[in-house]
């Protein structure tokens, strides 16, 4: 603790304990606590209360307070339980008679004040923070506390059972921590005092007839078997689970019981433990039976973290696959009758009526196939899945459930006109299997069903009844399929399907581009710039594109009216640009389409548009066309870059003044790599004023980097500041050597160094932007390569970058600073309105 803080701490302690002071706002309360909490971790000496013997006077303060109020209360607590964290610390305050007074039964809750949510919390959580030596768990078993903990497991506040549990959890796995690690088994087994208490306390819960406290116990069951209890303490952890298997397949098979939920989340737990690598035992037998007897939404969450786990037996995962297909496989069974294709499964591991019943239910039926889609789209992400999906069944499964949803398709079994009714119009449902199905893309063995699946596709794209954002996702599938189709074309050579589907994308995309909605026509532009980026350079996509209107109903879009349009209108004519005014031999010419026209579009929406959207999109194009090197030869480029910057550095929106700085990072480093001899390092001091050295620093000065640059560090947008102070720092590593670095280069006393003197001062008080002055005031000039030589070697820019990479609340958010907040608040009779942060 600084002894500024030391001063002042007597003084926010007398005012905390005054019942006549009102009362503190909670987050100055929390940012208290935290600052103990920092000085206690780091020091678990008793100095901290010797020399400031205030924060004791403060407890006992409040304990003499006929009424404390909660808030005070709870954080007197909290801040008990943070000082007593070390032993002796502990020590001193029971020396003091305090601790009993706080959480023993003298305490507050035997009182009024605990029938406040805020006192019973700070209470648990004041005995979390203390139970770090046996000394503090000695305490609680021996004053009733844990009788106390057990009984706010089912406090009314969640937040408060929560804590309860979670510090149940901490005191089981802290009083295991000085045990030996000696071998046990379940004949042997010796639970020190503490972890005993809880564990019978478990045993009893789960024997009851209390369906309240029979969940608390699976509740807490499955936080300690998920926590680090499962993995560090594997020999406790079986003894624990043989005394409590029995009762958990008891409740599996018992339908009274309503916490299979719970039941599930704890065999997921359990089975993450180390003990039970091995696929022998019964566990296995016990995560079997839990599949087959839970319902199909209950066994969804088990079944999924089971397949992802690496030691679960194959024939488990193999069952809990099953479980995941069922809905899926129900759909496709009940499509047709008579079966026209196989199911997903040869047989079901529940019983199959159930998960009928759940999809004929008009309530359950979106619930559990968007359940199912979304553990099967997981399922897809993963990169080692060790079991195999039957990927075409699924494939068709979805394609079903998509017709479902629509209306194309009219089932004449029963259960699926029933299913039928159920899905129509369902977007939820709809988004599901679009996510799944744009993953499936992925898979190699569907390519016998891709024409069809592209009917599908088309019907959502085309109807008038496709949401906007049911249409986002079709577009998103679309493109990821169109990928896939180009591949199987190139190596196929089924060419001719490829065109009509392709034809077919760009005729409805056509229709889209002209919606009236303003979402369609975002989405639109969203799937045609993802298009162009993977398949631009496919010959059957650019004659498709070029002989549709696509182009021009593109262009037309830069003057819509909505401005994520504009910006999305922009991204896709720069990445068409590619094709129509950068490809080599372009198959646009004498339009409206060539390079000309098109920077000028774009340049003339950086300086106008009235919203951000577009002007960022604009320089993110740019960007982006001279990382691919379109912006013609060094010359032309430097003018563009020029331009560009001198447009940007006026614009309001922080982002495209960002964006500006990204441009000419990549300015600086294509231009470096051209000219210079070694593109990779720093040129040595040797070659410093060669040829290349003082061509870079004019190139760099006739686009008016430099100006840019340096009136950025100023910027009232700090990330724009720092990264034009990362831009020069990089321009200093190349034009200096490191050795030099260390010594910066003295300012001379000529107009040039005066001018470097300003802009160094200038610097260092953090100016505004907008008083910095735009023609280079005092002499300096930006344009000039020797000054802007002697800038980079001259300012220390290593020290302004840790200026600019302070927080900017760094001074205001000090503990010295929260304290005398919390002085000058105490006392005043307005309602609180310090802003502690």
């Amino acid at each position: 603790m600084t002894r500024e803080c030391a001063v002042l701490l007597p003084g926010v302690c007398a005012a905390l304990a005054d019942p006549r002071q009102p009362g503190l706002d909670d987050t100055c309360l929390e940012k208290l606590l935290d600052w103990f909490r920092s000085l206690t971790w780091f020091d678990p000496t008793v100095e901290l209360l010797q020399d400031n013997p205030c924060l004791t006077e403060l407890i006992t303060s409040v304990l003499a307070l006929p009424d404390p109020s909660p808030s005070i209360l709870s954080f007197t607590l909290q801040l008990a339980g943070i000082l007593a964290s070390s032993e002796s610390r502990f020590q001193h305050l029971q020396q003091e008679k305090l601790l009993g007074r706080l959480f023993g039964q003298e305490g507050p809750r035997g009182g009024t004040a605990w029938e406040d949510a805020s006192v019973r919390s700070a209470w648990v959580k004041g005995v979390h923070s203390m139970v770090h030596h046996q000394p503090a768990l000695h305490l609680l078993c021996s004053t009733g506390g844990m009788d106390v903990i057990f009984a706010l497991q089912g406090d009314p506040s969640l937040f408060v059972a929560s804590a309860a549990s979670q510090l149940l959890v901490h005191m089981l796995t802290f009083s295991l921590e000085s045990e030996t690690s000696k071998a046990l088994s379940a004949k042997d087994c010796d639970w020190p005092a503490c972890a005993q208490m809880i564990v019978k306390h478990i045993e009893e819960s789960l024997q009851s007839s209390s369906a309240s406290r029979i969940e608390q116990s699976l509740k807490l069951l499955s936080s300690l078997f998920g926590s680090c209890f499962g993995n560090c303490y594997a020999a406790w952890t079986e003894v624990l689970w043989l005394d409590i298997a029995k009762q958990i397949e008891s409740f599996l098979l018992e339908e009274t019981v309503q916490a299979q939920p719970v039941l599930a989340n704890l065999l997921l737990n359990v089975a993450r433990s180390p003990v039970f690598c091995g696929t022998e035992g019964s566990f296995w037998a016990l995560v079997t039976s839990a599949l087959e007897h839970l319902t199909p939404v209950q066994a969804g969450p088990l079944a999924v973290g089971l397949l992802k786990l690496c030691k679960c037996p194959q024939d488990v995962r193999i069952q809990a696959l099953t479980v995941l297909l069922q809905p899926m496989d129900c759909i496709l069974r009940a499509a047709s009758q008579p079966l026209e294709y196989a199911g997903l499964l040869d047989e079901s591991v529940s019983d199959p009526v159930t998960v009928e019943s759940l999809l004929s239910s008009k309530t359950s039926c979106a619930g559990l196939l968007c359940q199912t889609l979304a553990y099967l789209e997981k399922l897809l992400s993963l990169k080692h899945l060790r079991v195999d999906l039957p990927c075409v069944s699924l494939l068709r499964s979805l394609m079903t459930i998509l017709q479902f949803c629509n209306g194309f398709l009219s089932p004449t079994s029963p259960l699926g006109s029933t299913i039928s009714q159920n899905l129509i119009n369902s977007f939820r449902v709809q988004k599901s299997a679009l996510d799944v199905l744009a993953a499936l893309s992925e898979k190699k063995d569907c390519d016998t069903l891709i024409g069809s699946l592209f009917d599908v596709l088309l019907a959502y794209l085309q109807s008038p009844n496709t949401s906007p954002t049911v249409l986002k996702k079709t577009f998103q599938a679309t493109s990821k399929w169109l990928v896939h189709l180009q591949e199987l074309s190139c190596s196929n050579s089924q060419w001719q399907q490829t065109e009509k589907i392709l034809e077919d994308v760009f005729r409805v995309l056509q229709k889209r581009l002209c919606s009236p909605c303003w979402e369609v026509r975002d989405s639109s532009l969203e799937f045609l710039t993802a298009m162009v980026k993977c398949l631009r350079d496919q010959k059957e996509f650019r004659q498709c594109l070029l002989s549709s209107e696509v182009l021009r109903l593109t262009e037309n879009l830069l003057e819509d009216p909505e401005s994520y349009v504009r910006a999305s209108a922009v991204t896709a004519v720069g990445h068409l640009a590619f094709m129509t005014c950068f490809a080599p031999e372009s198959p646009v010419t004498g339009s409206q389409c060539n390079k000309e026209n098109t920077v000028a579009k774009l340049q003339e929406i950086l300086s106008t548009d009235s919203e951000g959207f577009p002007r960022r999109a604009v320089i993110s194009i740019f960007t982006t066309w001279l990382r691919e090197r379109c912006t013609g030869q060094l010359e032309e480029t430097e003018q563009f870059v020029s331009r560009v910057i001198q447009t940007v550095e006026h614009d309001l929106d922080w982002e495209v003044r960002l964006g500006g700085l990204e441009l000419v990072e990549v300015f600086c480093s294509q231009t470096i790599c051209q000219l210079s001899q070694c593109p990779y390092a720093p040129v040595s001091s040797a070659v410093t004023s060669s040829t290349p050295q003082n061509e870079l620093l004019q190139v760099f000065c006739r686009a008016k980097l430099f100006g840019f640059l340096f009136r950025s560090l100023c910027d009232c947008d700090k990330p724009v500041g720092q990264r034009a102070c990362d831009v020069l720092i990089g321009l200093r590593g190349h034009f200096y050597p490191m050795s030099t670095l260390e010594n910066p280069q003295e300012i001379g006393d000529s107009p040039a160094g005066r001018g470097i003197a300003w802009l160094q001062r200038t610097l260092r008080q953090g100016s505004l932007a907008q008083n910095f002055p735009t023609d280079g005031g005092d002499g300096v000039d930006f344009q000039d390569p020797e000054s802007m030589m002697l800038a980079l070697g001259a300012i220390d820019l290593l020290e302004l970058h840790d200026e600019l990479n302070k927080s900017s609340d760094h001074v205001e958010e000090s503990p010295q600073s929260l304290l005398q907040d919390i002085l000058a608040t105490v006392g005043t009779i307005e309602d609180n309105e310090v802003d502690c942060y």
